[in-house]
């Protein structure tokens, strides 16, 4: 089973066309029920520690530019043991890069690994302290488990360079997706008789990556234009998901999804 969770709603949020209400930003993450895996994490969003304790793990810039609401009740530890479980068991973290407000939940998960490419987690460690990355969100010395960007792995439904989970055995796979960040990926899971594909900040706006009148939204990319450390491989790789999103992945069925989005959050929860 997968769970989707909203674990941090921030600035609100205007549609570019008529008929999308209003809705604040969220920091969209899974939770897989495997049946040998335990709990697997995808994102964290923010955590316990930036909502009680902002001024001690978030960057004053950001907090300014994101407007978080830092809410107790919609950290994933909080959504978690509502459903009944621990921070225990949730064994594996899956994340498509350190941005704060997709790794902050990383310290109230200590026991868990947390796979991320390499080349992420050195330009984590060599540029923090910045707006970016908080060193407080990994201070508490995580099991990372890295995936160097040397050119193996799999191809998956056009994609390059894919990787199974490393002690993992469902079928959840990190697919390099850079251009925002030094190392940013995604990450698929099987749900179903499809694929959800977590793009993370590969995209910002669902109308991105359509069909027809593809464009991306104002605000948003304020935040994709200034954040990106490769504006072509970071379009490239929009125009994969595009052809993913749109049925141009052979035989597989892919649901894209990003980090962001209110309206993608709630055409798959309805809230």
């Amino acid at each position: 089973m997968i769970h989707h969770l909203n674990c941090g709603s921030m600035m609100k949020l205007d549609a570019t066309y008529d008929g999308p209400p209003p809705l604040n930003a969220v920091c969209h993450c899974l939770l897989v029920e495997t049946e040998r895996d335990g709990l697997v994490l995808i994102e964290t969003g923010l955590g316990t520690d930036d909502v009680q304790r902002p001024q001690d793990s978030l960057a004053p810039e950001w907090v300014e530019l994101a407007q978080p609401e830092l809410r107790p009740a919609e950290t994933a530890l909080r959504q978690i043991e509502q459903l009944g479980y621990t921070a225990s068991d949730v064994r594996h973290i899956a994340l498509t890069h350190l941005d704060v407000d997709h790794c902050g939940g990383l310290p109230d998960f200590p026991e868990a690994r947390v796979h991320v490419m390499e080349a992420e987690l050195q330009a984590a460690l060599k540029e923090a302290p910045s707006r970016r990355y908080r060193p407080a969100h990994w201070a508490h010395g995580p099991r990372w488990e890295t995936y160097p960007p040397d050119g193996t792995g799999d191809e998956w439904a056009g994609f390059a360079g894919v990787r199974q989970l490393t002690g993992v055995q469902a079928d959840l796979r990190l697919v390099p997706l850079g251009g925002h960040s030094a190392g940013h990926a995604g990450i698929t899971v099987r749900d179903g008789e499809q694929w959800l594909l977590h793009a993370g900040d590969a995209y910002f706006y669902h109308q991105e990556i359509a069909v027809d009148a593809a464009h991306s939204h104002p605000l948003l990319d304020v935040v994709q234009l200034s954040a990106q450390v490769d504006e072509s491989l970071r379009i490239a790789n929009q125009a994969r998901l595009r052809e993913a999103a749109t049925g141009g992945a052979g035989e597989e069925r892919i649901r894209v999804l990003n980090a962001h989005d209110p309206w993608t959050y709630r055409s798959f929860t309805g809230a």
